[in-house]
């Protein structure tokens, strides 16, 4: 499994941006996309997860009300529209494939099984 992330940029708070993670290679498989996100020195952060059956989704408390999951199975691709961002939301966007994950272990970064370059939004105050 591959996972290509884009969709990052600079932009000002307030504004929105839409990330997209595609998935190649055997796309029948990895039932819970995530994205998490690190800041330079710091630790790697769970932002958002779907699960593969039924949609369920989950989110950090900080984004809340402004960030939303989606998933095109039949694209192979997750999104995550964030809206509202805030200088807070600055790091670098991880998407992060996993084929076995139950509710517990989806904020966990090593509970994942394949991972994407980052794509780094950049929030100006």
């Amino acid at each position: 499994v591959q996972l290509q992330a884009s969709g990052g940029g600079l932009v000002q708070a307030g504004d929105s941006l839409r990330l997209s993670c595609a998935k190649s290679g055997r796309t029948s498989s990895s039932n819970t996309m995530a994205w998490f996100r690190q800041a330079p020195g710091k630790e790697r952060e769970f932002v958002a997860a779907i699960f593969r059956s039924g949609g369920s989704t989950y989110y950090t408390d900080s984004v809340k009300g402004r960030f939303t999951i989606s998933r095109d199975n039949a694209k192979n691709t997750v999104y995550l529209q964030m809206n509202s961002l805030k200088p807070e939301d600055t790091a670098n966007y991880f998407c992060a494939a996993g084929e076995r994950l139950i509710v517990s272990t989806i904020r966990v970064p090593r509970a994942y099984d394949y991972w994407g370059q980052g794509t780094q939004v950049t929030v100006s105050g």
